[in-house]
């Protein structure tokens, strides 16, 4: 009855959390760095916090430019491509009806005569309501972080200012073995918090500077918005990079058609980064740290999704992690913090 009342909640009242927690996730990566200023470099906590948001608000205002201006690019130049498409589905569209009785597409779907090529996948296959589906959570995404980023990063100001005194507030509220317990529970959040992030946000760079250069060798048309697109996406684990790749790979068949080389490259170059980069070097870097079972990983993603979008997606991991090192510090729910670890670190417990 806890989970279903605090799901609700969540729903009901997901403007409200959205914002606080995007600025809990802020400032737990943020506070290593204001904490390094100011024990190494004797720069003092208000001065460190101003240089760490200066440097990000001028890395966030020029990502922001660049993108804006790709975009406005492929506004331009959407006649052409429209143009491109019509010829590329005409052509698919005479394939199929030359010889529609013995044809794959009769083989997996029923046919209709009376309705275009395209009328009849997207009736079958629901294609464009999907697409359509992701492209306005992503949207709404977007518009939402930049509606309430001010907010966001006021909040998150305002917590780095108060983790330096986090220890004694704790200290003084709880008693002496309570306090310690609250204390390494907390620690145990923010660093598991901050190296998951931390991992990701450099996995997911590098991803998306491959996919630049990627592009940039074929010369596939505006690089910048297919690297962004794979960094944003490398967050959402799994479904993320299937995304990614199945959209650069669609718009180099796109604008490359009837040439194959340009398509099969990005096509292999663009599975080997993901697959590389997410299923070797990103495991082997992470280890088991987090130790999250992969199903209660998809399970999470499903949940998170439903309740807050595309946002949901990226914070899905987070969130379970906490909630999983705040289970396994409580002794009555303890068993539900095994269920959610993964079976190499319970076989490591176990030894």
């Amino acid at each position: 009855m806890c989970v279903i009342l605090a799901g609700t909640i969540l729903k009901v009242l997901e403007s409200f959390f959205k914002p606080v927690v995007l600025a809990v996730l802020l400032a737990a990566v943020f506070y290593p760095l204001v904490k390094k200023l100011n024990t190494k470099c004797r720069i003092p906590w208000i001065l460190g916090i101003v240089i760490v948001y200066v440097i990000f608000l001028i890395i966030f205002t020029g990502l922001f430019n660049i993108l804006s201006s790709s975009l406005l690019s492929i506004i331009d130049s959407y006649p052409r491509y429209e143009e491109r498409f019509q010829t590329i589905y005409t052509a698919i569209q005479k394939s199929f009806t030359e010889n529609s009785d013995s044809s794959l597409l009769n083989f997996f779907f029923d046919v209709n005569q009376d309705q275009t090529l395209l009328e009849n996948i997207s009736s079958q296959l629901n294609i464009f309501s999907i697409v359509k589906n992701f492209a306005l959570n992503f949207t709404n995404f977007l518009a939402g972080f930049l509606k309430s980023s001010f907010l966001v990063l006021l909040l998150s100001i305002f917590l780095i200012l108060e983790m330096k005194c986090t220890k004694l507030k704790i200290e003084k509220a709880f008693s002496s073995q309570n306090s310690d317990k609250i204390h390494d529970m907390l620690g145990r959040i923010a660093t598991d918090i901050t190296h998951y992030i931390s991992i990701k946000f450099f996995i997911s760079l590098a991803t998306g500077l491959l996919v630049f250069l990627s592009c940039l060798i074929v010369k596939i048309d505006f690089p910048l918005i297919w690297a962004f697109l794979a960094f944003i996406l490398n967050f959402v684990p799994t479904f993320g990079s299937i995304i990614s790749w199945a959209s650069t790979t669609a718009f180099a068949f796109l604008q490359c058609y009837p040439h194959p080389f340009p398509v099969v490259f990005i096509a292999l170059t663009v599975l080997t980064i993901n697959l590389v980069l997410g299923n070797i070097v990103e495991p082997k870097i992470e280890g088991e740290n987090l130790g999250i079972s992969p199903f209660v990983i998809l399970v999470s993603l499903s949940l998170w999704g439903w309740l807050w979008g595309f946002l949901g997606l990226i914070l899905a991991v987070p969130l379970i992690v906490i909630i999983k090192i705040f289970c396994e510090n409580i002794s009555f729910l303890q068993p539900i913090g095994i269920l959610l670890g993964s079976i190499k670190r319970t076989k490591l417990s176990q030894k």
